[in-house]
């Protein structure tokens, strides 16, 4: 991953559309709505987590940023557009995961911290004292891990890699109200760079990735079903295309949507295919082509006040899933967003904010950019 940061200069230009439109000589429809460039974050970010709060700030943690800096996190408020400085966290980390829990507070656990060690560290941030501070541990390291927060309050964190690339397959349950992680039951393979949404039901679909390295690599078009109540992975239909580093989302009408990621080949098998998983059958099937390839996106699709679906990461352009048309159409104008392991969050107006992230052969960016729907 490179390491060196972008001088994009923030403008004022706004990008927008009134109506569903085509972009001259494509034929490619554009979504209503507008994309504008924000304010920029203090530090360039990419691998970090957004993660919108009660009161509508968005708190943005972690992630590569310039070595030493004190900037481990800053806030967003939506009412000034602008980032705030906060205290740093507890540890550096970057490729760890984020969850806003019932009380409020956001459990930061795993992830990288300096020197690329992976962590057992968990830590909490407290949006009323605007701190973080130390809570337990893991039962055991793990980065590139998928957190879901449980319908009782608790945390499921499933897979992931431990120390010396050891793929997990592996699954804890973190108690935010003792601090305490238990193991719970493992999946059937162990799995990076896969994606895990909670069901109507409580029960939370895993999907894809990936195990093992180069030439060792195996994709995964399977998935599993973990049920809270037995603390077991069953497994459910597969995926019609083997696919790592995608994300998921679940739709308002229950059905989970799965875009993008890519094969072996990393950046030069990027799809532009989507799946709709449905829980009454535990089948997938094919969905619609996106307008871009994606990889490298998870944490980036939202489902906006709409009920349409935005997909603000993995490439340079932003788009949206509308599934009374069951089509993506792309966010007007040309905004170049930084694409890869970016991070986005929810804002109160109905629309999202888009935070750094790397791509195009430039490393991480300060770079935020703000979506308003029409």
């Amino acid at each position: 991953m490179h390491t060196s940061f972008s001088t994009l200069a923030i403008g004022t230009l706004v990008l927008s559309a009134a109506a569903i439109v085509h972009e001259a000589g494509t034929g490619v429809g554009v979504s209503p709505g507008t994309l504008s460039d924000a304010a920029p974050m203090a530090v360039a970010r990419a691998a970090h987590t957004a993660t919108a709060l009660s009161d509508g700030r968005v708190l943005v943690a972690g992630g590569f940023t310039v070595p030493g800096s004190p900037q481990g996190a800053e806030l967003y408020d939506p009412a000034t557009s602008r980032f705030e400085p906060l205290p740093p966290m507890h540890t550096t980390r970057h490729s760890h995961t984020a969850t806003l829990l019932p009380d409020g507070r956001v459990l930061v656990t795993g992830g990288y911290g300096t020197g690329n060690t992976t962590l057992a560290s968990a830590e909490v941030f407290d949006p009323a004292t605007r701190r973080f501070l130390p809570v337990g541990s893991l039962t055991e390291p793990r980065s590139d891990h998928i957190a879901v927060l449980l319908a009782d309050g608790k945390v499921l964190l499933v897979g992931g890699l431990g120390p010396g690339w050891t793929f997990l397959a592996s699954a804890e349950i973190f108690d935010p109200s003792t601090g305490t992680s238990t193991r719970t039951g493992a999946m059937a393979v162990a799995r990076e760079s896969h994606v895990g949404v909670r069901l109507d039901d409580g029960r939370v679909l895993v999907v894809g990735g990936h195990r093992g390295r180069r030439a060792e690599i195996v994709l995964h078009a399977s998935a599993e079903l973990y049920d809270p109540v037995t603390g077991t992975f069953a497994p459910t239909g597969g995926m019609r295309t083997r696919r790592h580093k995608h994300d998921a989302v679940r739709l308002p009408d229950g059905r989970v949507l799965v875009t993008g990621g890519s094969d072996e080949r990393d950046n030069r098998g990027v799809y532009d295919s989507s799946e709709l998983y449905d829980p009454t059958t535990g089948v997938f099937r094919d969905g619609p082509r996106m307008q871009r390839g994606r990889y490298k996106h998870a944490r980036s699709s939202l489902v906006l006040s709409n009920g349409t679906v935005l997909i603000g990461g993995g490439a340079s352009r932003a788009e949206v899933y509308d599934p009374r048309s069951d089509r993506f159409t792309l966010v007007s104008g040309r905004a170049e967003l930084a694409g890869q392991f970016g991070a986005v969050a929810p804002l109160p107006d109905g629309g999202a904010l888009i935070t750094g992230g790397y791509g195009a052969d430039v490393g991480p960016r300060p770079s935020a950019w703000r979506y308003r729907p029409e």
